[in-house]
């Protein structure tokens, strides 16, 4: 019998004001940017809820990152709106 899968991760897209930033982003910047994205694609609900929207901030203090994003209705996407390093 085959090993049980793993969770599932959500295809995380990330919108112009986020990529203009990335585009910005140093190499040490970037690293730590991907340890926050696997994180809320494994789990989109780690981010708190922004209240009065949809969106949710996810702020790692150990890298330093914060990220806001969206989880669309089933979770096959988390959609970030903003980075910050």
């Amino acid at each position: 019998m085959s090993p049980e899968p793993g969770a599932r991760r959500s295809r995380v897209i990330m919108v112009e004001p986020a990529l203009t930033r990335l585009t910005k982003a140093t190499a040490s910047e970037t690293h730590r940017l991907d340890r926050a994205i696997v994180a809320i694609s494994v789990n989109p609900a780690l981010g708190t809820e922004v209240p009065g929207t949809l969106l949710r901030d996810y702020t790692d203090e150990i890298d330093g990152v914060r990220l806001v994003y969206h989880v669309t209705a089933l979770q096959p996407n988390t959609i970030v709106a903003y980075v910050e390093t």
